[in-house]
Parts: C-alpha cells; sequence; structure tokens
C-alpha cells in the first residue's frame, strides 16, 4: 500500500508539473498557442485576449489544473488547444499506434539479444560472444538507422514503405530501427550474466548426468532473465514514449511525436494526457517484470534458497579495447590542430582526400576537424553523465522502496520530453541536455542494482553470513556491493554510447547543442540531409558514435572480477 501511495504521489507531481508549466516558465500560453495554430497572424493585444478568454487563462494555471483533473475522473482529459479536438480520443489513437510499434520493436529487439548470446549459448559459457559487433549496433543512432533504413530499403530498392502508417508492412523498418539497438544492450548485458550461471553448481551437475546442453541453456536463460526484466520493462516504456526522432522521419503518428508536438506548442491538454499515458504504461510494465520475476524464481527468491552466483574467471588481456582506444585518440589528436569552424565555400561536399581525409560538409568544413572537436565535448559530456547516473543508481538501487516507482516514473519521461521541461523551467544553454538526459540515466542502473540485490539477498551463502553473525553493515561492504557492482559497472560502460546517442538525439531535435558547435549529435543533424548526396558526411560522426560503443562494450567485457569463496 506504501508502494502504491508513493506511486501515486510521483505521478501525481509529475502531472501537477506540467500542468503548472506556464507558471514555472513565466511564459504566456496565449503567444504559444497563437503561433501553433497561425504564424501569419500577428500576435496583437486583442487576439492574445481573444485566445485568453477561449482557453480560460485568465484564470491561471491551479484553475485550469483544477478543471484539467475534474474531467478526467470522467474519463474526459478536455480539448485540444490547438485543434479544439477532444483529447482522449486522440491519445489513445496515438497511444495505439505506439503500442503496436513497440510490439514490433520488442520482437525485433528479442531475436537481436538471442543471436548477439547464441555463442554463449552454444559454447556453454566457455566462450563469450564478441562484442565488437554488438557495441557498433548498439551505438548507431536510431535517427541515422531510420533514415538509412528509409532512403535505401525504403525509396531507393523500394521493398517496404518508407512514410506512413496504414498497416503492418509499414511498421517493418521503424521496429528495425528501434529494436536493433535495444536487442543489442539487452544481448550484451544477459551475455555478461550467462557465464555465471553455467559455472553454477546446478548446471555442472546437469552436464556432468548428460543431461542435453539445450535443457542446460534453457534453464540458464531463464536463471538469468529475472536480473534483467526490470530493464526491459524499461525499454518497452523507452520504445514508445522515446521513439519521437523515428516517429518523426518514418511520419508515424505515435505518442512520443504528439507529447513533443504538444510540449513545443505549449498544448497542455495534450501534454498532460500523453505523460499520463506513458506513466500508465511505465506502471503497468513494471508490474508485468515484476510478476514474471516471481513466475520464474518465485519459491527460491521468497525462501532465500538461490544457489551463490558464480563469476567466470579473468579474463586473459585482449588488445581489442586498446586497439578501439588508440584508434579513437588518433582521431582525435589529427584533427585538432585543424580549425572546425573555417569555411571554404568552394570545396563544398567534398569527398575524402588527403586534405580533408574525412570530406567536407555543406559550408566546406573540414569534418575531421569537427568530429576530433566535438569528440572533447561528446565524450567528457557523456562520461561525466554516466560517472553521474552510476553513483546516484547505485544508491538508489540500495533502497528499491524508494527507488522502484522513482525509476518508473523517470522512465516514463523521454529525454526529449525531460530536456523541453529543463530548458523551458531553467532556460536554453548547453547544460540543459545534460540535465535532462542525467536526470533519465540513472534508472537503469538502479533497477538493475535493485534486481542483482534482491537475487543476491536470497541466495544460501547470506542465509548463512547472517547466521554467523554479520550484521548489515558487513553484509553490504563485504557480500552485497562485492557481488552487485561489478556487473553494474559494466552496464554503466555499457550505457556509455546511450548517453552520448540522447545527447546526439537532442541536438538533432534542435534541442542540444546549436550551430555553430561541432557536437557529434548537430553534425549528424546537420548533414543528414545531404546522406543520399554525401555519405561521408553523416559516415564521420557515425563511426565516431560506433567506435565509441565497440571500446565501452569491449571494455566491459574485460576481466570481470571473480565473486569471493562463501563461507
Amino acid at each position: 500500500m506504501r508502494t502504491l501511495l508513493w506511486r501515486a504521489a510521483l505521478a501525481a507531481a509529475l502531472v501537477c508539473g506540467i500542468g503548472l508549466l506556464p507558471l514555472l516558465t513565466h511564459t504566456d500560453p496565449a503567444l504559444t498557442v497563437l503561433k501553433a495554430r497561425s504564424q501569419d497572424r500577428d500576435p496583437t493585444p486583442e487576439v492574445l485576449a481573444g485566445i485568453r478568454a477561449q482557453l480560460g487563462l485568465d484564470a491561471g494555471p491551479f484553475h485550469l489544473f483544477g478543471e484539467w483533473a475534474g474531467g478526467l475522473a470522467r474519463g474526459d482529459a478536455g480539448r485540444s488547444w490547438i485543434s479544439g479536438g477532444e483529447v482522449t480520443p486522440a491519445v489513445l489513437s496515438v497511444l495505439g499506434a505506439s503500442l503496436l510499434l513497440m510490439a514490433a520493436a520488442l520482437a525485433v529487439a528479442v531475436c537481436t539479444a538471442a543471436a548477439v548470446c547464441a555463442r554463449t549459448l552454444w559454447t556453454g559459457g566457455g566462450r563469450r560472444s564478441g562484442g565488437t559487433g554488438s557495441a557498433v549496433l548498439a551505438a548507431l543512432p536510431e535517427f541515422l538507422t531510420a533514415s538509412v533504413l528509409a532512403t535505401v530499403v525504403g525509396v531507393q530498392l523500394g521493398w517496404l514503405p518508407a512514410l506512413g502508417w496504414y498497416g503492418p508492412r509499414w511498421t517493418v523498418l521503424p521496429a528495425l530501427a528501434l529494436g536493433l539497438p535495444a536487442g543489442a544492450v539487452l544481448g550484451r548485458l544477459l551475455d555478461d550474466l550467462l557465464p555465471g550461471a553455467f559455472a553454477e553448481p546446478w548446471a555442472r551437475a546437469a552436464a556432468a548426468r548428460g543431461v542435453p546442453a539445450r535443457r542446460i541453456a534453457r534453464q540458464a536463460v531463464r536463471r538469468c532473465v529475472p536480473g534483467l526484466l526490470p530493464n526491459a520493462g524499461l525499454f518497452v516504456v523507452g520504445l514508445t514514449g522515446g521513439a519521437v526522432a523515428v516517429e518523426q522521419i518514418f511520419d508515424i503518428p505515435g505518442l512520443g511525436r504528439t507529447t513533443l508536438q504538444a510540449a513545443l506548442a505549449q498544448d497542455l491538454p495534450v501534454l498532460q494526457a500523453g505523460t499520463l499515458a506513458l506513466l500508465l504504461l511505465a506502471t503497468a510494465a513494471a508490474f508485468a517484470s515484476r510478476l514474471l520475476v516471481r513466475l520464474l524464481i518465485g519459491p527460491a527468491l521468497r525462501d532465500g534458497a538461490l544457489p551463490a552466483p558464480h563469476r567466470a574467471p579473468p579474463a586473459g588481456r585482449r588488445t581489442t579495447p586498446v586497439a578501439l582506444a588508440a584508434v579513437l585518440l588518433a582521431l582525435v589528436t589529427a584533427g585538432l590542430p585543424r580549425d572546425p569552424l573555417a569555411l571554404d565555400t568552394t570545396e563544398r561536399l567534398r569527398p575524402p582526400s588527403p586534405g580533408h581525409p574525412f570530406g567536407t560538409d555543406a559550408l566546406g568544413r573540414d569534418l575531421l576537424a569537427r568530429v576530433a572537436h566535438g569528440a572533447l565535448d561528446t565524450l567528457l559530456l557523456a562520461l561525466a553523465i554516466s560517472a553521474a547516473a552510476l553513483l546516484a543508481g547505485v544508491l538508489l538501487g540500495l533502497l528499491p522502496r524508494l527507488s522502484g516507482p522513482l525509476v518508473d516514473t523517470v522512465n516514463a519521461v523521454p529525454p526529449v520530453l525531460a530536456a523541453l521541461l529543463v530548458t523551458a523551467v531553467a532556460g536554453g544553454g548547453p547544460l540543459a541536455p545534460a540535465v535532462a538526459v542525467t536526470a533519465v540515466a540513472w534508472a537503469p542502473l538502479a533497477a538493475h542494482t535493485s534486481a542483482l540485490l534482491r537475487q543476491e539477498r536470497a541466495t544460501l551463502h547470506l542465509t548463512a553470513t547472517v547466521a554467523l553473525g554479520a550484521g548489515r553493515r558487513q553484509l553490504l561492504r563485504h557480500e552485497l556491493l562485492p557481488a552487485v557492482l561489478p556487473p553494474v559497472v559494466r552496464h554503466a560502460l555499457l550505457r556509455l554510447p546511450g548517453v552520448a546517442l540522447a545527447l546526439a538525439s537532442l541536438g538533432f531535435l534542435g534541442l542540444g547543442a546549436q550551430p555553430p558547435s561541432p557536437e557529434w549529435g548537430l553534425l549528424l543533424a546537420e548533414n543528414q540531409p545531404y546522406a543520399e548526396r554525401a555519405p561521408w558526411a553523416v559516415l564521420a560522426p557515425a563511426a565516431a558514435l560506433a567506435l565509441l560503443g565497440a571500446l565501452a562494450v569491449t571494455a566491459a567485457a574485460e576481466r570481470p572480477l571473480r565473486r569471493r569463496k562463501a563461507t
């Protein structure tokens, strides 16, 4: 009951904050609504006064929010300030489209995750799957993947429709753009846990008795999936509300795109209803993930009878992360002496050459220089955000009753909407996207920490340690943290490209860095219209992001910590 009340209070606080947005931002909604309705009309005092009277803005935001909440109890979310249509049918319609797209993307993600873990499952944990390919896949920006699929597969080859939302065939390309990166991340997380499951006593005993390897692999997946279900629930909400760029590229009337447009136009009834729908979806996904965890390992989790998790033997040093780091460092070193802002209109969209190894952009600027200088801002900012998210995620994950509902609420807010809210309240500037991404980046790490902590507390060795008289501080320091921190730190490394992608997505949507900054997301946004004519202009920053992802994943796979033996 306390958890439900805490969850309801968080949801009410978020929806109230959105309802009071005009008061917080000190802006006139009438002016924003006028621009959204007709950009040609002059914002005269008479016109603005008419809009305020029509919408009831003179009564103040508290009165408007009270009317909206009262109508919501009757199933009426009001009328849109822009179109004048009823909000409830419109939000339910776009929610249906987003749920269909989410289901298709989730199917793609499951298939991708299975492909990532195939080698580990085939060898019984003896040899782990390679991380470079999945890292590149996870680091590909969704909007870039969507643009390439729409241009090549949809327009040039004509195999599948690239625009619109009229049937199952229209879901394939956007589902691939959303599901491939998500599946790569989930696959890497599962592949990180599988060797430990194959090393547990039950797996060794089953192999010694001649149980087929396929059955052992299936049970190993069942053993590891509960630790990933909270993050899978977060992906479900992210694939629904965070698919803004993909929905814009493929012209899909989804919930994320509708919420973004309502936020830009300050159409508060639509924005509040869309946010409330995301909150309800996050709550349903969290409930489903917890129910599945109890169905998979419920009795053992309740009775403290889980086997002690073993860690795979430390991997030997490999040269892949060192080589990738050397390539990235060489790229930055080669481009720093060049001027990223030097214009030369006679060198517009030049292909790669000795003078311009990465080619030039639409203004004749050297792409190597812009990628190298943008790396400093992107990498340093992504590292700082990842470190802050790791610290917050671990600390809040240790308090699951507090952080569980908070994680679900925070995850219901896409980074784009968070950036809009932060920008509206705190003003624009280069720090607004960083604050917005930090505000949502800790949630997956907290969910992972809580899930691992729940399983660790149900192990036999911990029960024995408690019986021997160990206190809470000793358990936390010597048993729980050594078991939970290594996989969560590796998870944070896996999320590092995602943080960079979130910043890039905000730049792509015009909410991040502004020209002439060489930030990678802005580079992708500026050069995306020239992708067909000058593909090198897009491939340069995309390759840098893929290189960062490969480096993060291969570094996370190095030298997993050996678990201390239980007494």
